[in-house]
Parts: C-alpha cells; sequence; structure tokens
C-alpha cells in the first residue's frame, strides 16, 4: 500500500488539475491505498480532528507518556495497543501531533470535499482569513493579493475575519461596562480562542459564569456571511487545528463548513503553481486596528480596553487585563482565579504561546508573525470599531440598529455556555 501523502498529493493535485481546467496527472486508483485513508480523506467529518495514519510502535513507557500528555484525555488504546483518538474528547489543540516521535498523528484535511464544491458550477465558497494571516504567505502578499489568489482558486471573495473581530470587541467592551462594577468582579476573555474556552466548559466549570455568552470572530463571519448570502459555503483559514472541532460543534456548527490551516492552503498553492505575491492588489481597508491584534496575545485585552475608552471615558472601574500564554499558562491562572489569588478584572487566554500567530499550523515563527500583526495594526484607517463605519454598516446590514443591541440575547454572536 503507498503512503498516506501519496494518496493525499495524488488526490489534491487531481482536484486541482480539475479546477484549472488542466489534464489530470494521474488518477487515483483506490487499490493502491490504505482504505481507512481514503475514508479519511474523502469523509473527513466522520472523523475527530486529528488522525492516526499509521499503527504505532512506540513502546509501552511511551505510550502512557503519550495518553498523559493530553490535557483533554482524549488520546485512548485500542485492543491493538495502538493510540486512538476520541471524537467526542478531542479539541483539536495540536499537542499529541506536535509530541508524536514516529509523526503519525496529523490534522483533519477538508481538502477534497471543497474542492468538489469549487469544482461545482453555481457554489458560492467563501474564504475567512484569521487575522494571523498577515505575511504568513510572503511579506509581498497583501490581503488585495491573496484575495484574487483565492479567487483563481474558484472562491466567491475573501473576507478578513477582523472586521468580526471588531464586532465582537464591542461586544465584550459593551458586556465589560454592564458586569463589571466593583474590584471583585470579573470577566473571562470568549470570543477568540477555542482551547481556552474548551479548558474552561470542560475542566474549570465553575469558572463559566464568569464568561461573557459570545461567539467567536470565526463563528461570527460563518453566520453573517450566511445570512448575507443564503447557500453559501464557508471556509476559515488560520494557523489553528482546534478550530477544526470548533466547527463541529453541536452550538455552532451551523457557521462554518470546513476550516483549513494555512499550511494546507501553502500546499494549494504549492501544487496549483500560484504564487499570491504575482496577482495585481484589491485595495480595501475593512478592518479597524483592535480587530487585526486579536492574532497575538494581549491583542484582545488591548482592543477591548481602547474601545471600552471610547464607549465609556472615564469610567470608574478601570479594565485590569492578565493574560495567559499557553496551556500551562492558562491552567496556572484558572487556578489562580479559582483561589481568589487575581488583583485582575478581564483575563485573556490562549491556547498557544504567543496567541494565534504561535498556532501549531503557522508558517512563520511567532516572533515573526507577532511583529507582522503589529505593524498591520498600526497601519490600520480606524484603531478601534467605534471609529470603523464599516462595522457600522454591516451590523445594520445584519439587522442591528444600535451598537448596544448587541447586548441582546439574539442568535447571530451570543452564544450560551454550559
Amino acid at each position: 500500500m503507498k503512503s498516506f501523502y501519496a494518496l493525499y498529493h495524488k488526490a489534491l493535485r487531481a482536484a486541482i488539475d480539475q479546477k484549472l481546467g488542466e489534464a489530470f496527472s494521474e488518477d487515483v486508483m483506490p487499490e493502491e491505498f490504505d482504505q481507512h485513508h481514503l475514508d479519511c480523506l474523502f469523509n473527513p467529518d466522520v472523523h475527530p480532528p486529528v488522525w492516526r495514519i499509521n499503527d504505532c510502535h512506540c513502546s509501552e513507557a511511551e505510550k502512557e507518556q503519550c495518553l498523559k500528555g493530553c490535557f483533554f484525555d482524549a488520546l485512548l488504546k485500542d485492543e491493538r495497543g495502538n493510540v486512538v483518538i476520541s471524537e467526542e474528547l478531542c479539541n483539536g489543540c495540536g499537542e499529541c501531533v506536535l509530541n508524536c516521535k514516529e509523526k503519525i498523528l496529523i490534522e483533519r484535511k477538508d481538502l477534497l470535499p471543497i474542492f468538489e464544491l469549487l469544482n461545482c458550477q453555481g457554489a458560492s465558497v467563501y474564504a475567512m482569513i484569521a487575522p494571523a494571516f498577515i505575511s504568513q504567505f510572503s511579506q509581498e502578499v497583501t490581503p488585495g493579493k491573496l484575495r484574487n489568489a483565492f479567487k483563481k482558486l474558484g472562491f466567491a471573495g475573501m473576507i478578513e475575519v477582523a472586521l468580526f473581530a471588531d464586532v465582537l470587541t464591542l461586544k465584550e467592551a459593551l458586556e465589560f461596562d454592564r458586569t463589571i462594577k466593583d474590584d471583585q468582579d470579573i470577566l473571562l476573555s470568549s470570543c477568540c480562542c477555542p482551547i481556552w474556552i474548551a479548558m474552561i466548559r470542560k475542566v474549570y466549570k465553575q469558572l463559566i459564569p464568569h464568561i461573557p455568552p459570545s461567539v467567536s470572530p470565526m463563528v461570527a463571519c460563518g453566520r453573517s456571511i450566511k445570512k448575507l448570502n443564503p447557500g453559501a459555503i464557508t471556509v476559515f483559514i488560520g494557523p489553528c487545528m482546534a478550530k477544526k472541532a470548533e466547527a463541529k460543534e453541536a452550538d455552532v456548527r451551523d457557521a462554518v463548513d470546513f476550516v483549513l490551516t494555512f499550511q494546507e492552503v501553502r500546499d494549494i498553492f504549492d501544487i496549483a503553481g500560484i504564487d499570491p505575491k504575482d496577482f495585481e492588489d484589491d485595495l480595501r481597508d475593512h478592518t479597524s486596528a483592535a480587530g487585526r491584534i486579536y492574532a497575538r496575545t494581549g491583542g484582545v485585552s488591548e482592543a477591548v480596553q481602547r474601545t471600552l475608552d471610547k464607549l465609556v471615558p472615564n469610567r470608574p472601574v478601570a479594565l485590569k487585563a492578565q493574560q495567559a500564554n499557553g496551556v500551562a499558562e492558562c491552567k496556572k491562572l484558572l487556578n489562580q482565579m479559582m483561589n481568589g489569588e487575581l488583583k485582575a478584572n478581564f483575563i485573556e487566554g490562549m491556547g498557544c504561546v504567543g496567541g494565534c500567530v504561535g498556532g501549531p499550523k503557522a508558517i512563520l515563527n511567532k516572533e515573526e508573525g507577532t511583529e507582522h500583526v503589529n505593524r498591520y495594526g498600526s497601519e490600520a484607517t480606524y484603531a478601534t470599531p467605534v471609529e470603523n463605519p464599516y462595522v457600522i454598516e454591516l451590523l445594520h446590514r445584519l439587522g442591528y440598529d444600535t451598537i448596544e443591541s448587541l447586548l441582546e440575547k439574539d442568535r447571530m454572536f451570543t452564544r450560551e455556555f454550559n
């Protein structure tokens, strides 16, 4: 049998050739490949966010170390002694993929079902690009050039999720103003990292009342596209594996149809012979600095602080933020909160060190990623969503008469944590 990666590249090559109107390089012959590999690639929805593509050959001690290394206890052993992933418990954090010595654990691949849709006439497929995207595909690749590269592949358009980070920043600033009345009150940021939220919902359940009821920017973006363009297919693209699990959670699975990583998109560009920097620029500037800096640690806190200062200047109880960087720090910070040891009233947790720019499927290292995100934020025309006319226009199109109406328990941007 040929390897999983031989199948992956061969099937992706054929799908891209079809999209670009080129002759197939080679047909995929099913008998050449493992049936489990075929099923994973062609039916990714029925599998967990992490796949095992070969048998484990580690020692029993090494396997036990693997099992203990999962914060969510999502790694188990089957009757043959192989490490398997629990679909119910896996949150797609990617730690097992990064730590697997044999490199037989990989993230779910959604590429083939996406290309089936891109190759289908009449399908409107939208790319939703995470705030961490800037310069990931080269410093010469502007947002406009990347937008046109996606259109070459058949996407109807590309939307920066930072615009919806703007919307959620407004919502969380308003939630802070409504909730924090004295030094005893604490709010846990809710609208960014799925690992942070999974830790609270599954391990630190006592803290759920401190989470403001907000969806993530990814979910807000997907739902908005579908409301404004009924029948649209939404594809989130970022450095995060955990978004693959978040997109399938029962209460938000209506928003995002597929999730790709930056590295998967790079594979597409490489196989298709597409270099985004060669495309014409499509100049648009719809996002504020606040939404753009969500991609790095401290960005959410800073965005909410700036926005709160605009909405409620000279507030009696100021926002005092504290951040946690990576799962270990998040765990430590949540334990401190449970023990009453915190002096902050706004807590931001990021499951990856450095924030989203430190995600397991980023192309740049977190230091470079942070530098580019900060630069992109500084180049924004608007500092906060309060000044951003595109945010106000978007809210009106979605049926919100005022900024304050974001506090209503609507279905678009509100999520009930339990």
